[in-house]
């Protein structure tokens, strides 16, 4: 699912830890400048159409979307560098929305919240195929998930299990010490037990 339009150079800002691995990258979709460009030629004749239409070219070319096994990125910023980067394990909920115009060109939104934020945190604005993405995404932070709910199994009933033993050696222990209480008239009541018996 890595775009073949995506150039490896275009990923030198990008800075991976040793074992991480990417997953998918890409870019706006090319074809979100058509608005620009129908906004943009025919005010081109009073000088501001041109930049409309730079502006919007040089915005579509310098941003880059990543996810990798580990985190997704965002990199944005023509003359400057913004980066961001949200951690799998923070992402609580991933969406995807299309414009008419991108549901007919197969181009959309996917967006990312995370825990203890407050609305969007990240968005990869018209990414081709945004279904796609999402459901690429949402694979990789459920399966830690997954794995993490079975070693939470199993630490749950290893947990039960030692409040089982603990309860077992405090009955046991309880049973000795009123084995080994004194009675009423003095002795044990092991005594009294073994009393019993000889007669």
């Amino acid at each position: 699912m890595t775009a073949p339009d995506l150039d490896p150079a275009d990923l030198e800002w990008l800075s991976l830890d040793a074992d991480e691995e990417v997953v998918w990258a890409s870019g706006p979709d090319r074809r979100t400048l058509i608005p620009a460009l129908l906004v943009g030629i025919p005010l081109s004749i009073v000088l501001i159409g041109i930049f409309v239409i730079v502006g919007e070219y040089f915005r579509v070319t310098n941003t880059h979307y990543v996810v990798t096994d580990q985190a997704l990125y965002k990199k944005t910023g023509v003359f400057s560098r913004d980066v961001k980067r949200i951690e799998h394990g923070k992402i609580q909920d991933i969406s995807y929305s299309q414009s008419a115009l991108g549901n007919h060109f197969g181009y959309g939104d996917v967006d990312v919240s995370t825990a203890g934020g407050s609305g969007v945190e990240l968005s990869f604005d018209s990414v081709p195929d945004p279904r796609a993405v999402q459901q690429r995404i949402s694979e990789l932070i459920d399966r830690p998930r997954r794995e993490g709910d079975d070693e939470r199994s199993t630490d749950d009933a290893l947990a039960e299990i030692l409040t089982e033993l603990r309860a077992i050696r405090a009955a046991v222990e309880e049973s000795k010490s009123d084995a080994a209480r004194p009675s009423k008239d003095g002795r044990g009541a092991r005594d009294g037990d073994d009393r019993r018996r000889q007669r």
